[in-house]
């Protein structure tokens, strides 16, 4: 739905004691780096790219994901090496090409300086947040959590709680970014607020994002005006 001045207010100045932030797609546009990725994989073992394959993934993460994909294309890879290939190459990329979307750091640091908490819930690897240059996101955030460690993908609210668990702050009191569906869905299953943020991944499904969530941005420039 689109975003009016009323509904710009309750983002700034802050209506909530907490945010939480999505990384991939909602802070930074970082879907052609996990499509070259999945293009890598798949071509390494002789299948076909996958388009439907790559957004589950996107919402799995990395162990959760790797086991599926053992599963569906019968791959005799075991999970653990899966997942230190996607840490390795997707840290390649990571390192020099990736950036904060226009905004995004200016709107993070003006919560913290009224106050809000923030947070991090991706489903992204320490390994892979950590290779970055231009992007410090344990300096950024109160908290960090990467879906490693919580028991399942973001079709359930097991990130989510845990990032407000370590925020010191009730489900109620957070707003969370997202730029996925299910994330967006398990996010309001546990009570918090939603705000669904359009990124460039031609895959998003923004009619349903509008439909399910309570806000909609565009971006992250002009919401501090």
């Amino acid at each position: 739905r689109p975003m009016t001045a009323s509904l710009r207010a309750s983002l700034w100045p802050p209506s909530f004691s907490a945010a939480i932030f999505d990384f991939d797609g909602t802070l930074a546009e970082t879907w052609p780096l996990w499509r070259r990725v999945d293009e890598i994989f798949f071509a390494t073992r002789g299948l076909p790219f996958d388009e439907d394959a790559s957004s589950t993934l996107a919402t799995l993460g990395f162990a959760a994901g790797a086991q599926w994909c053992v599963e569906r294309y019968r791959l005799r890879d075991e999970v653990a090496d899966i997942v230190d290939e996607w840490n390795r190459l997707g840290a390649a990329l990571y390192e020099n090409e990736v950036r904060l979307r226009p905004g995004a750091e200016a709107y993070v640091r003006a919560l913290r300086s009224r106050g809000v908490r923030v947070g991090l819930a991706t489903t992204n690897d320490p390994h892979v947040l950590g290779a970055m240059r231009h992007v410090d996101v344990y300096a950024l955030f109160d908290a960090v959590v990467c879906g490693r460690e919580v028991a399942h993908g973001k079709d359930h609210p097991d990130i989510y709680l845990e990032a407000a668990r370590r925020l010191g702050t009730e489900p109620a009191g957070c707003v969370v970014f997202e730029d996925i569906l299910p994330g967006t869905l398990s996010a309001a299953r546990a009570g918090m607020t939603t705000v669904a943020v359009a990124s460039s991944d031609p895959r998003q499904p923004s009619t349903e994002l509008r439909r399910t969530a309570d806000l909609w941005i565009d971006g992250w420039e002009g919401l501090l005006d």
